[in-house]
């Protein structure tokens, strides 16, 4: 297995996350905390991400921020000064452009117009709300804070505030849901015309409260049926499919989320916050994350002590972390992109590919691969041919998205 060689480094992102929630959803794996406190330590939260960038600088520097997410948690609970206030201080730091794509997940329990018009100003300019339901029998069954009007009525504030970039998270096979209900979910979404909507099943992830006292789901063949009602549904409303839970209208996609899924470096700052630098001295791709319980990461944020672990992307995984992201993209990649921002040759992993075309896994398009409609079905199957054959290895887990967007 050849040793990597950058030509050029990939497209450089900033995962900003903030843990902060109102409440913990059952479902829910992300590293979130439920605010049990009527006062958030927002400036010390922002002083210890802007440290927490400062000493990531030297591994980055000169590189520009081609996208800004802001993820969690519930970002919205913060105030409209301080998240301008972090947003100022990032510009100092970088070299993000004054146009980027700057994305906030926001909850529809925390809308107030003039905080979000606030939003707006401070350079906010893609919002993600997380609605997963327009049903309130739903709602209340994953445990959600807002009801199905403050839902609708969340967007168009979104929109008298100034949005123009809007997605909508949107969920299915929810607890005792049926076919009928989860259309009237996605055509309420389409309805109110965003230019990006979110759609995936609902999923028992382990560590959550669903995982420990599992709901009463709808049978795998009705989820598979709400599943290909969407897809058809988004597809007759003008919503292109780019990636498995992906649906946007007029090329509006999540610019952040293509940067993961297509392996392009991102640095992750706050609690839990995970990155991913090529560094072309050296040849390596390292992931690394930040201590999860914010309590820990602000008592550390000013020193290495904030850094919870890494990890270096082995020559033999790097297929497999490539993929595990650029396959879920219904146009795949370009073979060159793979030795662009791997360091490496594809050809080394042909053997494997061959077998998946032959499967009806993986087809090419000129120079490009992507996973077919059969493909994209066993997807799970596709990427476990990619494991390195060693009886002893072990594969880190690491998060495909560290947003819900």
């Amino acid at each position: 297995m050849s040793v990597r060689n950058f030509t050029d480094l990939p497209p450089l992102s900033l995962y900003i996350h903030i843990p902060w929630c109102l409440k913990k959803c059952p479902y829910c794996d992300f590293n979130s905390h439920e605010n049990r406190h009527d006062v958030l330590p927002e400036q010390q939260y922002v002083d210890a991400l802007l440290a927490d960038l400062q000493q990531e600088l030297p591994e980055i520097w000169g590189r520009q921020i081609v996208s800004i997410f802001i993820g969690g948690g519930t970002p919205s609970l913060f105030s409209a000064s301080a998240i301008d206030s972090l947003l100022s201080g990032v510009r100092a730091l970088t070299a993000a452009s004054p146009t980027v794509e700057i994305t906030m997940e926001a909850n529809p329990g925390t809308f107030e117009q003039k905080k979000f018009r606030d939003f707006r100003e401070a350079g906010i300019n893609r919002l993600s709300i997380g609605v997963q339901s327009f049903n309130d029998q739903c709602l209340n069954a994953l445990g959600r804070v807002h009801d199905s009007g403050e839902a609708e009525r969340a967007f168009v504030m979104a929109r008298e505030a100034g949005f123009d970039n809007i997605n909508i998270d949107l969920m299915y096979g929810l607890p005792e849901q049926s076919l009928t209900m989860a259309h009237a979910d996605l055509s309420t979404a389409i309805n109110l015309q965003p230019e990006h909507i979110s759609y995936y099943q609902l999923t028992l992830e382990p560590n959550t409260l669903f995982a420990s006292q599992p709901p009463a789901l709808p049978h795998d063949d009705i989820r598979w049926d709400m599943h290909t009602q969407g897809v058809q549904l988004l597809s007759e409303h003008g919503f292109k499919r780019y990636e498995v839970s992906a649906y946007a209208r007029d090329n509006n996609t999540c610019q952040h989320n293509q940067n993961y899924w297509l392996y392009g470096d991102y640095v992750g700052i706050g609690a839990g916050a995970h990155g991913k630098l090529s560094m072309a001295a050296t040849g390596e791709i390292v992931r690394r994350w930040k201590r999860k319980h914010p309590t820990q990461y602000l008592e550390h944020a000013h020193s290495e002590q904030r850094i919870g672990g890494q990890h270096t992307v082995t020559a033999e995984d790097t297929a497999l972390d490539f993929l595990m992201n650029a396959l879920r993209l219904t146009d795949g990649f370009t073979i060159p992109l793979f030795q662009l921002h791997t360091g490496m040759a594809l050809h080394q992993w042909q053997t494997v590919i061959n077998k998946a075309i032959d499967d009806g896994l993986l087809e090419t398009k000129g120079v490009s691969l992507s996973t077919t409609e059969h493909g994209f079905d066993y997807l799970n199957e596709l990427l476990e041919r990619f494991i390195p054959d060693e009886a002893e290895h072990r594969y880190p887990v690491i998060p495909l998205l560290q947003s819900k967007d």
